[in-house]
């Protein structure tokens, strides 16, 4: 990449703290912002009405001397189309700029580009051996993502730009290369990349994959399962139209399976309990300081925590596993994002960990989708105690299901490693509760809730 002309260098950052906190993939919002900068830019497209930049930009904090890096694909036009108002940032060098990820034309490029393996300064568009992209197609913006964003061309291909840059292969494109290798048929099919240099060493901007059309994400399907039971007073989770367990077991088997195969592509390893604990408990030390509501329960996370032993088999693992990252197809479930958990670096989600953290993120998620139905419900003092009665019927039922699933596709079952698997449970909802402090208060108590279970069950027995 190269450095920014005269226009994107002094015009446009005049344009982006207002620009970026209306984001929802700009992860420092409350974060006192000190400087925001154009790092550096790969030009893409010139000399014609569309002019197409990839920006890196630089934020700078008061509270940290660590910047973070955001990318931008960057448009340009004397006169915009109307429908890409909404992406508009603002003027510079005497055109309206605004985020090309909205532009059918730019994203029809970015196809080509990947096809055609080209090279445009440091920036790398790789297609993997073998794939068939589409021809000349425009992409549509889908609106499900969070960190990043994303585009489908028709029913085939799906591109994901990362907007978050850190030096070093996206973990993302690492294990679904990976897992390409091994043929697993538990992700979409990898078809291409975009690469390029952060700080002179190789990054991740995006990688392309096939589009898996006529699906239904988890978390959806599982909210839908929960109301149908609330719906429903009479009945136990088991006898509803919409039970949600038979899909539970079959995803418990997908991720078994997922792990056995990243097991066989990248390799096993193992890991101190007792350091394990270690770690785990000063993050618990970080989380109580920030938040004081989990000052009542740290004395009782901590024990669970101290209780780990022995050795604990560890491989390459999704990281951040939950019902939003998985897809049901007409032909089973995808896992999705393996980029890993949002607030670890990059150097921490590239860690081998113990599958027993997916399969925890997995039973947190089922609690979720339980718990915050009820939170939706504005039900009375009374009601609201029928539907945490209806809503841990249903998160047992599921969660259950999930194992019996995972134990089917590992031949052994997690449940086996109860010490452990508590643990991991532990550390994601103390994350949890952070989270939610910060980002949505009215949900915190579903964390805190599944931290006083957790922690209020019989004394765990020894790790194995």
């Amino acid at each position: 990449m190269t450095a920014p002309d005269a226009a994107l260098a002094e015009e446009l950052p005049l344009h982006l703290p207002e620009y970026l906190v209306r984001q929802r993939w700009f992860a420092a919002k409350g974060r006192p912002v000190s400087a925001v900068s154009v790092a550096a830019v790969t030009p893409l497209v010139e000399g014609s009405e569309l002019l197409l930049d990839l920006c890196l930009l630089r934020v700078e904090f008061a509270d940290s001397p660590e910047p973070d890096h955001y990318q931008l694909l960057l448009g340009r036009r004397t006169v915009p189309a109307t429908e890409l108002e909404y992406a508009t940032i603002g003027a510079v060098g005497g055109h309206v700029a605004y985020d090309a990820m909205w532009d059918p034309e730019a994203t029809r490029w970015l196809l080509d580009a990947i096809r055609e393996s080209r090279v445009c300064g440091d920036v790398r568009f790789v297609p993997e051996p073998g794939a068939e992209l589409p021809v000349g197609m425009p992409g549509r913006i889908l609106g499900v993502e969070q960190s990043n964003t994303s585009v489908a061309y028709g029913d085939k291909s799906i591109f994901k730009l990362f907007r978050r840059i850190a030096p070093g292969l996206n973990p993302d494109l690492e294990l679904h290369r990976a897992l390409r290798r091994v043929g697993s048929e538990q992700v979409a099919g990898l078809q291409g990349a975009v690469e390029g240099v952060l700080d002179g060493q190789p990054a991740t901007l995006g990688m392309l994959q096939d589009f898996a059309g006529n699906s239904a994400e988890g978390w959806a399907m599982a909210l839908a399962s929960v109301r149908d039971l609330f719906a429903e007073a009479d009945l136990y989770a088991s006898e509803v139209g919409g039970d949600f367990a038979g899909e539970a077991h079959r995803l418990g088997q997908t991720v078994a399976v997922l792990h056995s195969e990243l097991a066989e592509a990248l390799g096993t390893g193992s890991r101190d309990g007792a350091e394990l604990g270690a770690a785990l408990a000063a993050r618990l030390s970080v989380a109580a300081a920030q938040v004081p509501e989990l000052g009542e329960h740290v004395a009782g996370v901590r024990a669970v925590y101290e209780s780990l032993s022995g050795t604990i088999p560890t491989q390459r693992v999704h990281g951040d596993l939950h019902l939003g990252q998985t897809l049901r197809t007409p032909y089973g479930w995808l896992i999705l994002d393996f980029e890993g958990e949002p607030s670890a670096t990059l150097a921490e989600r590239v860690q081998p960990d113990s599958p027993l953290r997916d399969v925890a993120g997995m039973l947190r998620s089922f609690d979720y989708a339980a718990y915050h139905q009820v939170a939706r419900q504005g039900a009375s003092e009374g009601e609201e105690h029928q539907l945490h009665q209806r809503a841990e019927e249903w998160a047992t039922r599921n969660r259950t299901a999930f194992c019996d699933g995972y134990a089917v596709g590992a031949g052994a079952d997690p449940r086996e490693q109860q010490t452990v698997l508590k643990a991991f449970e532990l550390d994601k909802a103390v994350y949890e509760v952070v989270y939610e402090t910060r980002s949505r208060p009215t949900w915190a108590p579903i964390p805190l809730g599944s931290i006083a279970r957790l922690v209020s069950d019989s004394a765990p027995s020894a790790a194995r």
